[in-house]
């Protein structure tokens, strides 16, 4: 064969690769865009690399969660242990070729090819036979191109699924929260009790509820839960209807506070956790009971002063039984004001980093001294929204205000 001759078959060799790679690629890409299932496009994947590629031994690994799935393969040897490899190739960063000097788990390949999304390694795939072709060089590129293409594509597929599960999850979270929160609080002739509630994206597991124990005591309380999204809501959902069931059958807050710890602590098995605020108003008696479990302290504004109601137990659903209860009781004098609240309130910090302080929180209630509750609360939100106005809401926030005006 002259010297023309072969020049001339290297570059007809040459020609056809560059055609098979792009009829290669505008396949895979079509794939792509037809959304197909990702067992197609590794099927695809593998056909491409052993058929027109004549691949001898290939292993596709794919991340799924925190672990390493052999996705695809082909000519394995039998004796090779596909779930040692990854805490051998993990190291790699770059496309490496295999040597001597490598762990002997790898020699039964040649090249290692990773894969990253960002900074995160998504895909290896380890492959041999490429050396036996004319042009390693090119090969290996565009079987590190495709690689990267089928990999990429796959992985932004589980992010957009992911996302799409979240989306629905924050959705069905968010309508379990807001039936937590009561549209109408009970007013009468001598008292009035509100309520305001501001979403926090993520959602949380805030609870404002009601009730009354007789007709003369109202009952009203508000709840964190640990955690976000949808368990954190549906955690808070059961525990809306421990409180009015329970409620109606026992009286002291003490009792009370005991059975919703047990029944809490069954539906949880202690991996979360509520702070609780609950508070009877006893018109008839002209007291105040409340009991706090681990909730930040509600403010009471009585005779020109301010008391914060801190804990009298421990949190709920993480004690069996609770260590230490105590119910406090306090006199009901005309003017008197409690304003309690989840922590996403003093969670909120301005734009140098300080949090919204019980101190600016008294100023308002002094303030808002002759007002209304739904006007108190209103005025509260409006003040923490400024206040944090150059700051991301770091959670869901919950008000709960009453008012005794006394006969």
């Amino acid at each position: 064969m002259s010297r023309d001759q072969e020049i001339l078959r290297k570059m007809q060799n040459e020609l056809s690769l560059k055609q098979l790679q792009i009829t290669s690629l505008l396949s895979i890409t079509q794939a792509i865009n037809e959304n197909l299932p990702q067992e197609q496009l590794f099927s695809m994947y593998k056909s491409f690399l052993t058929w027109e590629l004549s691949i001898e031994k290939l292993v596709l690994f794919f991340r799924e969660d925190n672990s390493w799935l052999p996705v695809v393969s082909h000519q394995v040897d039998a004796n090779i242990i596909l779930e040692e490899l990854p805490d051998h190739f993990i190291q790699y960063k770059r496309l490496h070729t295999i040597k001597q000097s490598d762990p002997k788990a790898l020699q039964h390949f040649e090249f290692i090819i990773p894969v990253y999304h960002k900074s995160d390694p998504i895909a290896y795939s380890l492959i041999s036979g490429v050396k036996n072709g004319e042009d390693v060089y090119n090969n290996i590129q565009f079987i590190t191109s495709i690689t990267n293409i089928v990999a990429v594509a796959i992985e932004n597929k589980r992010l957009v699924r992911r996302q799409i599960i979240q989306e629905k999850e924050w959705e069905l979270a968010k309508e379990v929260t807001e039936m937590l929160i009561p549209e109408k609080m009970p007013q009468g002739k001598n008292f009035e009790l509100s309520n305001i509630y501001r979403p926090h994206y993520k959602v949380g597991g805030d609870y404002i509820d009601y009730l009354w124990f007789s007709e003369h005591q109202l009952c009203f309380c508000i709840a964190d839960v640990s955690g976000k999204g949808i368990a954190a809501a549906m955690i808070m959902a059961n525990f809306q209807a421990l409180v009015q069931n329970l409620g109606q059958q026992y009286k002291d807050l003490e009792t009370l506070m005991l059975v919703l710890n047990e029944s809490v602590l069954r539906i949880t098995k202690g991996e979360k956790y509520l702070t609780f605020f609950i508070a009877v108003a006893d018109f008839k008696r002209k007291v105040l009971t409340y009991v706090n479990a681990g909730h930040i302290p509600p403010l009471l504004f009585q005779g020109g002063n301010f008391k914060e109601l801190k804990a009298t137990t421990t949190i709920i659903g993480h004690f069996n039984p609770l260590p230490e209860i105590k119910e406090a009781e306090l006199p009901l004098l005309p003017g008197t004001q409690l304003v309690a609240f989840t922590d996403g309130l003093t969670d909120v910090k301005d734009h140098s980093g300080v949090n919204f302080s019980y101190d600016v929180l008294k100023q308002i209630i002094l303030d808002q001294e002759k007002q209304q509750p739904d006007k108190l609360c209103n005025a509260i939100m409006e003040k923490v929204v400024d206040f944090g106005k150059n700051t991301e809401m770091p959670d869901d926030i919950a008000i709960v205000a009453f008012k005794y005006h006394g006969l």
